[in-house]
Formats: C-alpha cells, sequence, structure tokens
C-alpha cells in the first residue's frame, strides 16, 4: 500500500468520523433563570433588521416601554435577523446599526436568544453564529439550533431554512449551506435530536420557535415540509405553544389536532398590508402592521399579548396547566 493511499484513506476516516460526531451531536443546551417566584417573563420579535428603518426604531422603543413594564428576562427574535441578506461577516457594521444601536433601552439589555431565518442564509450565515458577536454586544446568542432551559419552561430553537426545499433550486438568491451538508442527513438528525429532546422534557411549558410558519394566512402561507416533518413531533410531545417569524404579520392560530398554538412574531420592521390568504380552520387573530409579542410564564398558567408599534394590545392569548386553554 502507498503511503499517499494510506494518508488518504485516513483523512477519509478521519473525516468521516467528524461528520458523524457532528450529525449525532445533541442540541447544546442554556439555562436561562427564572424570577424568584417562579415566573418568566420574555418578548418575541421578528423580521427586523433594517437600521432602524421601516418603522424598526419605533418598535424598538415600544419594546423597551413594555419590557420595562414586564420587567423581562430575556428576548428571543425568530429570525431574518439582517435585510436583505444577513451578514457578510462577523465584522459587519450592520450587525451593531442594525441591533446594538436599534435596542438601546434598559429593559432590552437582557439576553437575545436568535434563530437564523432565510435572508440570513443569503449571506455569511456562520457570521451570526460567530463568537466575536457576544464581544461585540453580549446580549447576543445565535445557534442553529439549541435548548434554553429554565426549568419552568424549555424553548426547543430549530433551524428551519434547510427543511424548505425550494431554497434549494432557487435561482434568484444564493444561500450559505456550508455548515450543514449534506442537507438530508441534517435535516434528518436534527429532527432526531428535537424529538429526544421532546420526550425527554419535563417542564411545565414545552415552546418550539423557528423560523417559517408551520401554519400562517400571511404571504408565504403554510410551510409544508414543517407539517409533513416537524408537526407530528410537536403533537406527539405535548407542545404548547410554536412561535416564528418569515410572514411579516401577527398571528394566532388554534391546531385543530392537538393544544398546540401556532404564534406568529414577525412584523419587527416592514410589513405588507393587505397580503393574506385564504382565511383557514382555527384562525383566532391576524394583523397585518408593525409589533411585537410578549409572554408571561407561572406554572399554572400563560398569558401572551400581540403589540402594534403604539404599544397598544391587540390580542390577548391565556392558557392553563389546570385547564385545557381557552381562548
Amino acid at each position: 500500500m502507498s503511503k499517499s493511499f494510506l494518508l488518504f484513506t485516513i483523512i477519509v476516516v478521519i473525516s468521516f468520523g467528524l461528520w458523524v460526531l457532528y450529525a449525532s451531536a445533541e442540541l447544546q443546551r442554556f439555562t436561562q433563570p427564572c424570577k424568584s417566584d417562579g415566573s418568566l417573563n420574555f418578548l418575541v420579535v421578528g423580521d427586523w433588521g433594517r437600521r432602524g428603518e421601516y418603522n424598526q426604531s419605533e418598535v424598538a422603543y415600544q419594546m423597551g416601554e413594555i419590557g420595562e413594564k414586564l420587567d423581562i428576562d430575556f428576548v428571543i427574535s425568530t429570525g431574518d435577523n439582517f435585510y436583505d441578506n444577513g451578514l457578510t461577516s462577523d465584522h459587519d457594521p450592520f450587525f451593531e446599526e442594525s441591533f446594538t444601536k436599534i435596542y438601546t433601552a434598559k429593559s432590552l439589555q437582557k439576553r437575545w436568544y436568535a434563530v437564523l431565518g432565510n435572508h440570513d442564509y443569503r449571506g455569511d450565515a456562520e457570521a451570526q453564529l460567530s463568537p466575536f458577536l457576544k464581544e461585540i454586544d453580549c446580549r447576543w446568542l445565535c445557534l442553529r439550533s439549541f435548548i434554553v432551559d429554565a426549568e419552568l419552561v424549555e424553548m426547543f430553537f430549530v433551524d428551519t431554512t434547510p427543511f424548505v426545499q425550494e431554497y434549494y433550486t432557487e435561482t434568484e438568491h444564493t444561500y450559505d449551506w456550508s455548515g450543514i451538508n449534506p442537507p438530508k442527513s441534517y435535516v434528518s438528525n436534527l429532527l432526531k435530536n428535537v424529538e429526544l429532546a421532546l420526550k425527554e422534557s419535563s417542564a411545565k411549558w414545552k415552546i418550539v420557535i423557528g423560523h417559517h410558519a408551520i401554519r400562517s394566512i400571511g404571504h408565504h402561507g403554510d410551510t409544508q415540509e414543517l407539517i409533513d416533518q416537524l408537526l407530528p413531533i410537536l403533537q406527539a410531545n405535548n407542545v404548547d405553544f410554536y412561535m416564528n417569524g418569515h410572514d411579516h404579520c401577527l398571528e394566532h392560530i388554534s391546531d385543530t389536532k392537538s393544544p398546540i398554538q401556532f404564534l406568529t412574531s414577525g412584523a419587527g420592521s416592514k410589513t405588507y398590508r393587505g397580503d393574506i390568504q385564504e382565511k383557514g380552520e382555527g384562525l383566532k387573530f391576524y394583523y397585518d402592521g408593525q409589533g411585537f409579542m410578549s409572554v408571561q410564564l407561572t406554572p399554572s398558567d400563560a398569558k401572551i399579548e400581540f403589540y402594534d408599534v403604539d404599544g397598544n394590545v391587540l390580542h390577548t392569548v391565556t392558557s392553563s396547566k389546570q385547564l385545557y386553554s381557552s381562548f
């Protein structure tokens, strides 16, 4: 056996071993403390990063006001963090221009848990995952998929963009798939990891967060790949809420086959008035203007409110662990 062939064989074996380790790795887990009384409050916003334009700054101001009122513990971003094409690198000034310099309220100086959206994949997707961004702004925590354990609630952040098949054949835009190849194995292993984590969870509340909607009457509508592959796992594992962005609206739809509530918060900046599809089953609320969402949790109750760009409450969702959700 030649030395060159032996070296090639060793490289292949090592590379395959590293890929197996990567593909089968459990989701990274972070701990988020609750308040002393066991409660937890947070905000949810999506589809926002535009240097303050399209009312991003106005939404940020109201987030600061509501954040102070509720004494929030953290903020969730449902993706499409930087428009139109993500970041060019982890040194891109767009990060500070659209995040650090916009969300300046004292109440928003808490951890931000973020997922990637399809627009983020159009740039350097891994730039948003870089530890260097935490050196620029210590609030920022963005990974492809991960778990936040707050004891009262476990939140499962899922990287939904690789599920959507049309992105692989689209010619108008290019996507950075460098971190997820091969995509089929990546999605398959992600689903296995999410299912296992949900089955093992003993939290009072289970919340799954992704960029793409499972159910929506907005511009993009339902995401069929998530209906086919992710939704059955959520239905089988007592998930309470699925929160997403992608459609630039605020929305609440009840699942017709389980207690899951689909909550869209993708109105952090630019929205599209009147861009809705035919109303489907389970629709409880739809608003096509800018805004965000708040979540208040206790061991027994959940209260979720949708706000417009002026801070007005548009819709309230309540759920109890003693009783099935009532809306």
